[in-house]
């Protein structure tokens, strides 16, 4: 960081020493670390209070990853009583610089079908109540959020996805709602009609905001689960815990596909995480 050490004053308090090149945060339904071998559970002090859980650390082809469920074991948190600060502080102490956020959505295109996974590269932000920085004053930052996602980190995951011959769509954007409710029906027309949004959900912001301040290279693997209510299709609790299952494993493949190739530096000239702060302090 730039900011006179201020993200290394952090103390991890239980077992010191341990350290994560990548971050996986878990949204609904991915709440176990199940592809980490040699796991460790820590528990990080922040500035912000606790994280949503204890961090699980292990490795994934001798990489190091931190995991850590972004609802809590149990989905304990809905989404705007996440403590996204602490959470993006506590990867950050860990040495984490690549975040992989998997998210449920919903889908607000036809072709953007449940089971699909989607890299969207923007985001609308219709929350109203969150915690959207670190910078509270008296230094002031304006980061800038026109690319907010890590491109080479969307190119990686976008390979895996294909790789494993998974339906996937990147370039799309996200329109993030403030929750815990969904969206009414005319709600819904206007993020595709109006907005040109492609998925919706609830947990997005302000988690790229905070990681693009603490400059990580920070992308959203997003599972379709159902489609909103603009397209009235009728479903089921049952089908959607089914969809939802299979995105799970889906998303761990994934993971486990792109993680090994995590293990250096990200290309700079293909992301713009690393240097967010160059020119954002005021």
């Amino acid at each position: 960081m730039h900011l006179q050490g201020g993200f290394e004053m952090m103390e991890i308090i239980s077992p010191p020493g341990i350290r994560a090149q990548v971050g996986v945060i878990g949204g609904s339904g991915l709440y176990e670390a199940g592809i980490l071998s040699n796991p460790v559970e820590v528990k990080v002090n922040t500035p912000y209070g606790e994280p949503s859980d204890y961090i699980t650390v292990g490795e994934v082809a001798g990489v190091k990853v931190a995991f850590l469920p972004r609802h809590g074991k149990g989905h304990r948190y809905p989404p705007h009583m996440v403590n996204y600060r602490a959470n993006i502080w506590a990867l950050k102490a860990l040495g984490v610089k690549w975040v992989i956020s998997v998210s449920a959505v919903g889908s607000l295109r036809e072709e953007m079908k449940p089971g699909d996974i989607v890299l969207p590269e923007q985001f609308i932000d219709m929350t109203k109540g969150r915690k959207y920085t670190f910078f509270d004053g008296p230094v002031t930052v304006h980061v800038s959020m026109a690319d907010p996602f890590c491109k080479h980190l969307v190119d990686e995951l976008y390979n895996s996805a294909v790789k494993l011959g998974y339906r996937v769509h990147r370039g799309a954007t996200y329109v993030c709602i403030e929750g815990p409710r969904f969206s009414t029906r005319a709600e819904s027309r206007v993020w595709r009609d109006v907005f040109k949004a492609d998925i919706i959900g609830m947990t997005l912001v302000p988690e790229v905001n905070l990681a693009c301040e603490a400059e990580l290279c920070y992308a959203t693997l997003a599972t379709v689960t159902d489609y909103d209510v603009w397209a009235e299709h009728p479903v089921t609790a049952a089908e959607v815990a089914r969809v939802m299952e299979e995105n799970t494993e889906k998303a761990r493949k994934v993971l486990y596909d792109v993680i090994p190739r995590l293990a250096g530096s990200p290309d700079e000239s293909r992301c713009s995480c690393c240097r967010a702060l160059q020119n954002a302090i005021q």
